[in-house]
């Protein structure tokens, strides 16, 4: 079988990935892949886990976590700058989401899969060339870690890789999905944190910078910095779309800010069914992964609603909290599908003279 997806993988690097790369900037409309082998050995599936609750009879939901050593062997060229580049192997680990949907009364029984990451993967790519990559003009800001983490975050929910296994499917509805609903996310307060800037060579503990990482998904959110404390008050609230309740994660982890690299101060992992199931989670949460500390969260699971009813009441409560968010908080979602574009005006640069 592993033939197989390697075909697969290769059609999506020529069909999908090599498109979007040469649109994302205009240095890199030369981008092509010369060659694409992502070697003999196969993907391993460590563990499987089948969801039966909150599913709807119509899909089936598995998480497979996955582990890949690859001794693949991918060359790509920007023909305009004469670059040359590639990879020669990938480490990618994770927990990988596969949707059957919608399940039909015919062969083959399924009408399409959809395939994505709850969280980041663990991803390690091992370059050919990699600064003669990083020469090219609208390339030169980026670095080895920045590139691991975009490639990342396209693998990551919301982003979502969608195959139709029959004709009839409804292939925009299954790859842009309505969101399950809201996660508002009130940043408050830390205590008794771990105290990382010392003096005296150690010998005199000190206090700590904090600031906090929010993750859901690849939606990312980054606190204000609260200077030499170590019982800080952020008192943030951030929104983040929720897509696949059922196994995703929110992920927090707190940082000491330093001139050279910030100190670790502990994480905290919270399941969403929690939160949906309680509507409203107002809680001083242990940290994981030190010795103390404790984060005050308040949760809150809003649901989207098909129509206006209720929008005097939400904007009501939101005007009662709109100090609490820096951009304010939201009462509505604005959901916009582009299905396509006809007739557009064509132009483009050839020899330096402009053509429409």
């Amino acid at each position: 079988m592993w033939p197989f997806i390697c075909q697969f993988i290769e059609k999506l690097f020529r069909e999908t990935i090599e498109p979007a790369v040469r649109g994302a900037n205009n240095h890199l409309s030369t981008f092509s892949f010369t060659k694409i082998d992502i070697g003999n050995q196969p993907l391993r599936i460590n563990g499987v886990k089948v969801y039966t609750e909150n599913v709807d009879k119509r899909q089936i939901i598995l998480d497979l976590q996955i582990s890949f050593v690859g001794n693949c062997e991918i060359d790509l060229e920007i023909k305009r700058y004469f670059c040359r580049a590639g990879v020669k192997s990938i480490q990618i680990h994770g927990t990988m989401r596969v949707i059957l949907e919608p399940l039909i009364g015919d062969m083959p029984l399924i009408g399409a899969l959809s395939l994505f990451f709850l969280r980041k993967p663990l991803l390690e790519i091992n370059w050919t060339g990699l600064t003669n990559l990083l020469d090219v003009p609208g390339l030169n800001g980026l670095s080895d870690t920045i590139i691991l983490d975009i490639i990342s975050n396209y693998l990551v929910l919301p982003n979502r890789i969608t195959v139709p296994l029959v004709s009839e499917v409804q292939i925009a509805q299954l790859r842009f999905p309505i969101p399950k609903g809201v996660l508002r996310i009130h940043f408050i307060e830390a205590q008794d944190l771990e105290g990382k800037d010392t003096y005296l060579k150690g010998i005199v503990k000190g206090k700590s910078d904090p600031y906090g990482i929010i993750r859901l998904g690849n939606q990312i959110f980054q606190s204000k910095v609260i200077k030499e404390n170590l019982n800080p008050k952020w008192n943030e609230v951030y929104e983040a779309l929720v897509y696949e309740h059922p196994g995703q994660e929110l992920e927090i982890e707190l940082f000491d800010e330093d001139p050279d690299k910030d100190d670790f101060l502990g994480s905290l992992i919270i399941d969403l069914i929690e939160v949906e199931k309680e509507r409203l989670l107002d809680e001083w949460f242990t940290l994981d992964e030190v010795s103390k500390g404790k984060l005050h969260l308040k949760l809150e699971w809003l649901t989207l609603m098909p129509t206006a009813e209720n929008l005097d009441k939400v904007l009501t409560s939101i005007r009662a909290d709109k100090d609490q968010a820096n951009d304010g908080l939201s009462s509505a979602l604005l959901i916009l599908y582009l299905d396509s574009a006809r007739n557009l005006p064509v132009s483009h640069i050839l020899m330096g003279t402009l053509l429409s």
